[in-house]
């Protein structure tokens, strides 16, 4: 046991030092176009932004790097209704319906898992691609502007909070620009898709709901489910942390 002691602390002796690899880590953020799908129809999409904070692994050259994202998502949809006019049959007049935008806004975060693979494209400049699979938390939505519309019309025709999927989860999918502005310091331009594989609203069959349109009669408001995706166009700051490898021999 002893010489086994004695070995080990030889071999220590010898010991390459600085084995942690190097990382990276950063911000960005951008512009979201929000694209939400009724099991309706479409509906129109959604200007909002985003901001991320980063690490990821800095292997050397181009090799494949892991990252991990954690980021403040806007995401929803939007119905755009435009200005008409039509002959009302009770006063024989006309009457002007102004503009109006319905916004169905869903505020998210959003942690993302995933790689990324550069390719050299010019001096100082890569390309990339990256992947990942996200999961998303919805702390909260605009959906309480619309509780006295509903109130009002006695029926659910808006979306309520009660509906909402606090938890959703998805994929990560883009590619960008790296360029170098120090040897520490690059600037990202990023472009991602990001579709939900769950459903963000799921509101069962309501039945014996009042009709709005036709007083005194009541009807049945068919099922109504909303999943969520994101376009976004990303600018952003990295930062480079190296790690040097030093051997060390004590004598």
């Amino acid at each position: 046991m002893k010489k086994f002691i004695l070995a080990c602390c030889l071999l220590s002796l010898f010991a390459v030092e600085g084995m942690a690899q190097s990382y990276a880590f950063g911000v960005k953020g951008g512009m979201t176009v929000g694209f939400q799908r009724w099991n309706n129809g479409e509906r129109d999409p959604l200007i909002g932004y985003h901001g991320i904070t980063f690490i990821e692994t800095a292997p050397e050259g181009n090799e494949f790097a892991l990252f991990a994202q954690l980021g403040y998502h806007l995401k929803g949809g939007a119905i755009r209704q435009r200005r008409f006019t039509f002959l009302s049959n009770q006063t024989n007049s006309e009457v002007t319906v102004p503009a109006r935008t319905d916004r169905y806004e869903f505020h998210n975060l959003s942690l993302t898992l995933g790689g990324k693979q550069k390719y050299d494209f010019r001096t100082n400049t890569k390309v990339y691609y990256l992947i990942g699979i996200r999961g998303d938390y919805t702390f909260t939505t605009n959906l309480d502007e619309y509780e006295d519309l509903n109130n009002n019309l006695g029926s659910l025709f808006y979306p309520v909070n009660a509906f909402v999927r606090e938890f959703n989860f998805g994929a990560t999918i883009g590619g960008g620009f790296e360029f170098l502005i120090t040897d520490l310091i690059s600037g990202i331009v990023e472009i991602t898709v990001n579709p939900d594989f769950s459903r963000q609203y799921m509101q069962p069959p309501l039945q014996n709901v009042i009709d709005p349109f036709n007083p005194g009669n009541s009807r049945t408001i068919p099922e109504l489910n909303l999943s969520n995706n994101t376009l976004e166009l990303t600018v952003g700051l990295r930062f480079l942390h190296e790690i040097e490898y030093i051997d060390t021999v004590f004598w």
